[in-house]
């Protein structure tokens, strides 16, 4: 019993050590950091946030829904500025960052250094690649003051990874390609060719020459534009007829189907104001990717893709138009396809994609007044007379304003300072005049804004915008429902929430399955793409990731 008892003790001694002695934990030491082969940013140029449901019952299940029902969905984000027009929100998106900071405050601003225009990408220093047409290709990121989320991905992987940005606008494809893009590519209508610049390269790839051998979008031209389902079936339009709908060019009537006609200098830019536009921007997309063979590396590729087709179709009819929703339910199915070769291509959940949109759309005032809803159309002119004439009288006689630009007034400096005259002073004389007019909400003095009386939430958003260099002095601010345009069609560009309240939403690779309500920033896609990848933001990055989006 004794030798049994010894025995026992001794096994419950060596237990009792081993319960002490830590057990060693299992490292696992993966030889490379796991990412997607490849990530796919798409924006959609003028996606208002309601179009991810209002066409739902018939997107096909590939396309939209497939972001909804199997990704991540970001259901209250809004841009954090208030001029939300194109090349400022590609610029945001790829930036995490707002144009106080990267520098784009619009499609165009005024140098008042140099007293003339700017365009956001225009670059006089290099040449068209692709086209006879010298102008389409004088284009680069160089006024983008900030890395992009695309620049980053190249620094990390010591620019083993691939980035190439496709649009039919040419801001579109520029900037969210980057600084440090393997290339841009955007659409001359002209020609029909898609284009780049030799800031990128000196000869178009094989690939590139090779779509537009095919000479696409001549092909579908002749083909017109016939709704995807029977007319009787858009029961989220009005009538196919109405008053303020504008039409396509050369078409006597916005009514469907339409013929396609060609112009002086123009030949193809018609196609690109129909659904049409959109298959060509995939097309070249695809062949993007199998001709830089993308995803097949052993790093992480990026292709930016900005579908610019649904802001021409936008402005020109409205976002209540049949035109729109057959858009939407054709750009549907360009996705479903997209998406369907992805999946063959890299295999299925080994990329990551994302969609959002540069601004969003304000209803077309003809319509908004039908339903008795507040709305309106200013007019610069308008606007512009009335200002002129009382800083004539209060001043006397001169040219006080240098140019208007993204409804900011550029004031003629070397004239105030001849006449000693403060920029306070004009901004008072044009506050009060303007403020009575109809479908003007506020004047704001740009160069002062800690003093203005404006609400703290658009307050923010001005601020935002501001760029110290590059805006202008005096804001007009007009009421919700208003902007400056003709009768027919539509615009953006304000703070209101139709505008700055667009998707953002996500699937694929290292994507949770799910949505939230909180309040979400456009500048948050970038740090969130970034986080997925392990890399550093944007260098101008204010944005946060949407940490609930992604997979720990």
């Amino acid at each position: 019993m004794r030798k049994l008892s010894f025995w026992v003790m001794g096994v419950l001694a060596t237990f009792s050590v081993a319960a002490q002695t830590p057990k060693k934990p299992t490292v696992t030491n993966p030889k490379t950091l796991a990412r997607p082969k490849l990530v796919v940013g798409i924006v959609v140029d003028q996606m208002r946030y309601d179009y991810l449901y209002r066409y739902y019952d018939k997107y096909v299940e590939g396309g939209i829904k497939r972001f909804l029902n199997e990704g991540f969905n970001c259901r209250n984000n809004h841009y954090s500025y208030a001029l939300t027009v194109t090349a400022a929100g590609h610029a945001s998106i790829y930036t995490g960052s707002v144009p106080a900071i990267n520098g784009i405050i619009g499609n165009e601003w005024y140098d008042q250094n140099a007293s003339k225009g700017v365009y956001c990408v225009e670059d006089s220093t290099v040449k068209t690649v692709g086209s006879n047409n010298v102008s389409v290709g004088k284009m680069s990121p160089r006024n983008l003051l900030t890395s992009t989320v695309t620049d980053q991905l190249r620094i990390a992987t010591n620019f083993r990874s691939k980035t190439i940005g496709v649009a039919i606008k040419d801001r579109g494809s520029i900037l969210p390609a980057g600084h440090t893009a393997n290339g841009s590519y955007w659409f001359d209508s002209n020609t029909g060719n898609w284009v780049t610049s030799t800031f990128y390269m000196d000869e178009l790839p094989q690939w590139a020459k090779d779509y537009n051998a095919k000479k696409m979008p001549s092909e579908y031209m002749k083909r017109g534009w016939q709704t995807l389902n029977p007319i009787e079936t858009y029961t989220q339009s009005t009538a196919d007829d109405v008053a303020w709908e504008g039409r396509l060019p050369g078409a006597k009537k916005p009514v469907f189907p339409f013929e396609l006609a060609g112009f002086a200098g123009d030949a193809f830019g018609t196609v690109t104001s129909t659904p049409w536009g959109n298959t060509i921007t995939k097309e070249m997309a695809i062949e993007a990717v199998k001709g830089e063979k993308l995803g097949k590396g052993s790093d992480t590729d990026f292709l930016a893709i900005s579908f610019s087709s649904p802001d021409k179709i936008g402005h020109m009819a409205g976002p209540n138009s049949v035109e729109q929703e057959d858009d939407y339910l054709k750009l549907d199915r360009e996705f479903a396809e997209l998406f369907s070769f992805l999946d063959s291509w890299t295999g299925k959940g080994n990329y990551t994609v994302f969609l959002t949109a540069d601004h969003g759309v304000v209803d077309v005032p003809g319509f908004a007044r039908e339903h008795k809803l507040p709305a309106g159309l200013a007019s610069r002119t308008v606007l512009g007379d009335i200002v002129k004439k009382n800083l004539a009288e209060t001043f006397g006689e001169g040219v006080y304003i240098a140019s208007t630009e993204n409804n900011q007034l550029y004031l003629n400096h070397a004239l105030l300072k001849k006449k000693k005259i403060s920029v306070a002073q004009v901004f008072d004389v044009v506050k009060e005049c303007l403020l009575p007019v109809d479908g003007i909400a506020d004047v704001l003095n740009l160069t002062d804004m800690g003093r203005a009386p404006l609400n703290t939430y658009q307050l923010e958003l001005y601020k935002n915008n501001v760029n110290a260099k590059r805006s202008g002095d005096i804001q007009i601010i007009t009421q919700p429902g208003w902007f400056y345009g003709s009768a027919t069609g539509t615009s953006h560009g304000t703070p209101y929430n139709y505008d700055t309240q667009v998707p953002f939403v996500m699937f694929g690779w290292g994507i949770n399955k799910g949505e939230t309500l909180r309040r979400t920033s456009v500048s948050d896609i970038a740090p969130t793409i970034a986080s997925l990848l392990h890399i550093l933001p944007p260098s101008g990055n204010i944005g946060n990731p949407v940490e609930e989006a992604l997979r720990k």
